[in-house]
This record gives structure tokens, C-alpha cells and sequence, in this order.
């Protein structure tokens, strides 16, 4: 909950307890108490705005004039049933304040924990067209593959100016989760009142001549800010970061001009579309926008034309990580793209064209893994099995070809780490937005997302800009996560 929630919401609840404990209230307090919580709900909702789980808080504001207006009728049937009229109504408020700070609390405004470097952040975003491409799942002729790009970038830290949004249109994704994830809208209806630490279109900062560059690619169904935990970490410890919108894959794409790219299964749905064939074949869409939004970062830093990023791209030293599908997409780049000096894959099944050879992907790469991913279908029931559309024969089979292509991940010393009690969106910002989620999937999202920074920041730190790699000393088995190397 947000600070002023917690204090409007903190003084309604006391002033309630207070007003029905007891009578002869003096009316100069009660009247006080009122003014005190108009006050209070007048500041929150102008510094940060009123939602739908308060709405139980905000009524207490009129409690004290309840209150006052009981005061002038004593009515003789209610002193006569006082004693009833007190444990009733002590009951009612227990419940009611139980109501009234348990719904901000299972539908909050979630946030990202502050940024531990240096820098502060800023963000701007690109409509890019890939005019040697054609869009193939649209159904005008003609149309070119278009994407969403959104780069963050150091600036000087407490930099001022108007934060940037956590997402761009945010009543079209709460509409996109429920469409396309079958999650509740309600869920998502704080979406416009979360607050990144980026501020648009900030002054990059020239505390470092050059930064080095980063590729994110989300997962399938997901989308360019994900991420938001990962990469505002990233960017306060010295990094570009550029996050891809796959349009048609993504959760949803909105460009600047309001036009909407919904979700396009292709007609596939359950275990038919996680197939080999229909995801390798897939996935050559996903590694060309790669490749050309890299194409386009190439060209934003010899001729920005808002000179923002003219001359401070490290292309010498760029990376790549992705989750899931884009994970996948990672570990394609690292094979098929020079350009791409080290990646990391979160929780991606290895899709693509290519294979892993039996030495290894020949770059610096990590795998990071759940362990309920890992496990495969010894942790999926029938039940489970079945509404994928398949029989467990046929899911184990699937799951053969996994592992035989995780087999050489480790190959030529590079790592794989599979963390303790997680599931395959615990490499997302998804879990942040309800404990209904974390506790539904029996998982702490902030935990897991402290071992991946940590992880991160060590694996690009080294490879990208030459520091003591710490990972090697976390080879072995712990509490929270286990590390191989090859």
C-alpha cells in the first residue's frame, strides 16, 4: 500500500474503534476527527489518486457525522438495547475493519523496489517499421512488421520531471490480461496508478563516455516492461536497456497513434501451440525483430536525432536476456548475431531454429531455471495434463526433446541456476500485482527477484564490462537456488 493509504486508512480505522467504544464523546473531537479525515482523504486521492479497494475507507469518513447526528436523537428503544446495540455493532466494525484493510492490502498499487546504483533512470519509446519485412498476420496486404521499442537509460540520479507509466494504456491491458491470461480484470485495475522510478524523456547522463547495451525480449503473451524489476536495476548500475514489444505475440501492443495489436494465437491453443514445429518456426520471426531493433539501436547511436544517445552506445559490449520465449530468443541471438556478446535465458524452453552444440553456445551464457519448470510433468496432475489437451504419454514425450535440448547449456563453462520454489512467471513482474497470485502459486515473487538482480548485474558486470565475476564462487547447492557450471 501506498504511504498515505496506509495513514488515511490507519486514523478512519482507530476513529471508528474510538466512536463505538464508548459514549459521551466530546463533540469539538468528533467534529475534529471529521475534519482530520477530510483532510487526509483529500491529500491521498490528489497526490495519489482514489481506487476502488479504499472505497470501504473512504466511507468511514462519514462515520463522526453519523455520529454526531445519533447524538440528537436519543432514542429510548436504543438505550433500552444498548447492550445489544454495543456487542452487534462491535462485531459489525471488526468485520468492517477487516474489509476496509484487507482489500487495499489483496488489490494494491504495487511498486518496485528502489534502485540500488548510482544512476537514476529514464525511458523513451520508438514506433519502428521494418520496411523490408511484411507483416504476416495481418489481414492488409502490404502492411510492414512494426514494433514498440522502449529504452531505458542512466540518468543523474534524483533526476525531475514526470515518471513514466508502467505501461502505456493501462485500461487496454487489464482488458489483455483477462483476455488473453484469463486473469481477472479487477487485478489490474490499479494498473494507471503504478509508478516506475523512470522519468520520460530525462537527459542521459555523461557521468560515463559509453554505456553498455542490452536487448530484453519478453515472453509469449508478454510485453516490453515486463520486466520493470530486472531492468530498472540494470539501468541504476550503468546499462542501456532496449525492450522489444513482439507484436502479435506480445499481451497486447499500443502504438502512439491509439492503434491496438491484439494477441494472434494463429488458431493454436494448449499443447497444440507449444510445439516444436509451430514455436521453431515462430521463434525466426521473434530473432528478426531482434536483429532489427539492434539494426535501428545501431543507427540511433551514429544519428540520434534528439542527440540524447549520439555517440554513448557501447556496441562493442551489448548483451541480451529474455523470459521464456524471449529467453529462447536469447540464446538464437547469441548463436546467430556477432553482435551479441553474452545473453541469459529466464526459464525458456530452447526453441529455434538452431541447436546448441555439443560444446556449447561459444559465448558467455546463463540459464536460469524454476524448479517446477525443471520437474516437468512429475509436478503436473492429470488434471493439469488434460486441460493442456494432451494424455501424459504424449507430455512426457514432449518433455524428452526438452531436456534433450537443455543438455549442452553448461557445455564450454557457462552456467545453469534453477531456483527453489518458483514457478515460470516468477521471472516477472507478474506476482507483484496481488499476494492473491503469490499465494495461489505458493511463491515469494520479491525473494526470487533479489536472486536474479543479484545474478544479473554479476553476469553482465563481468562479461560486458570486465568486473570480478562472483558466480563462480556459488557453484554448489543452497537454501534458495542451485548453480552448475560446465
Amino acid at each position: 500500500m501506498r504511504t498515505l493509504e496506509w495513514i488515511y486508512l490507519i486514523f478512519n480505522v482507530v476513529m471508528l474503534v474510538w466512536l463505538i467504544g464508548g459514549r459521551n464523546k466530546p463533540r469539538k473531537m468528533v467534529w475534529g476527527g471529521w475534519v482530520i479525515s477530510v483532510v487526509l482523504l483529500l491529500v491521498h486521492g490528489v497526490l495519489e489518486g482514489l481506487r476502488w479497494p479504499m472505497i470501504p475507507a473512504y466511507l468511514l469518513t462519514l462515520v463522526p457525522l453519523i455520529v454526531l447526528i445519533a447524538k440528537r436523537s436519543k432514542s429510548t428503544v436504543m438505550r433500552k438495547f444498548g447492550r445489544v446495540r454495543i456487542i452487534g455493532t462491535s462485531l459489525l466494525v471488526l468485520v468492517y475493519a477487516a474489509v476496509t484493510i484487507g482489500l487495499p492490502l489483496l488489490f494494491p498499487v504495487f511498486s518496485f523496489d528502489k534502485p540500488t546504483g548510482p544512476y537514476g533512470i529514464g525511458t523513451v519509446s520508438y514506433d519502428w517499421t521494418d520496411e523490408s519485412r511484411e507483416e504476416l498476420l495481418t489481414s492488409t496486404a502490404g502492411d510492414k512488421r512494426e514494433l514498440m521499442v522502449q529504452i531505458w537509460y542512466p540518468t543523474v540520479k534524483d533526476t525531475k520531471g514526470t515518471t513514466a507509466p508502467y505501461v502505456n494504456d493501462p485500461k487496454v491491458y487489464a482488458t489483455a490480461f483477462n483476455d488473453v491470461l484469463t486473469l481477472p480484470k479487477l487485478l489490474f485495475s490499479c494498473l494507471s496508478q503504478v509508478k516506475t522510478h523512470a522519468i520520460q524523456e530525462a537527459s542521459l547522463s555523461d557521468a560515463e563516455a559509453k554505456y553498455p547495451v542490452i536487448l530484453f525480449s519478453h515472453g509469449l503473451h508478454g510485453y516490453e516492461s515486463q520486466n520493470t524489476f530486472q531492468v530498472e536495476q540494470l539501468i541504476s548500475q550503468g546499462y542501456i536497456v532496449v525492450g522489444i514489444n513482439h507484436t502479435y505475440s506480445s499481451l497486447v501492443s499500443v502504438f502512439p497513434d491509439g492503434r491496438v495489436s491484439q494477441f494472434e494465437s494463429e488458431g493454436k491453443e494448449g499443447f497444440d501451440q507449444l510445439q516444436f514445429s509451430y514455436m521453431d518456426k515462430l521463434n525466426e520471426t521473434w530473432v528478426k525483430d531482434a536483429q532489427f531493433v539492434l539494426d535501428q539501436v545501431e543507427k540511433l547511436a551514429a544519428n540520434d536525432a534528439n542527440g540524447r544517445f549520439n555517440g554513448h552506445l557501447d556496441l562493442d559490449n551489448i548483451g541480451m536476456f529474455g523470459h521464456s520465449f524471449g529467453g529462447a530468443t536469447t540464446v538464437q541471438m547469441l548463436m546467430d548475431d556477432p553482435r551479441v556478446k553474452a545473453g541469459m535465458n529466464m526459464d525458456g524452453v530452447l526453441f529455434g531454429e538452431k541447436r546448441i552444440p555439443a560444446e556449447g553456445v561459444g559465448k558467455p551464457f546463463l540459464m536460469m531455471s524454476a524448479d517446477t519448470t525443471v520437474a516437468g510433468t512429475s509436478v503436473m496432475s492429470d488434471d493439469e495434463i488434460a486441460a493442456m489437451g494432451t494424455t501424459r504419454p504424449e507430455a512426457e514425450k514432449y518433455y524428452e526433446e526438452v531436456y534433450a535440448r537443455y543438455e549442452p547449456v553448461t557445455a564450454g563453462g557457462n552456467y545453469w541456476m534453477e531456483l527453489s520454489n518458483t514457478k515460470h512467471l516468477s521471472f516477472s513482474d507478474l506476482y507483484l500485482v496481488s499476494p492473491i497470485l503469490e499465494w495461489s502459486q505458493g511463491v515469494d515473487a520479491r525473494k526470487a527477484h533479489q536472486i536474479v538482480n543479484d545474478t544479473t548485474i554479476d553476469f553482465f558486470n563481468h562479461y560486458l564490462k570486465g568486473q570480478p565475476l562472483q558466480l563462480d564462487s556459488e557453484v554448489g547447492e543452497h537454501t534458495s537456488y542451485s548453480l552448475k557450471k560446465g
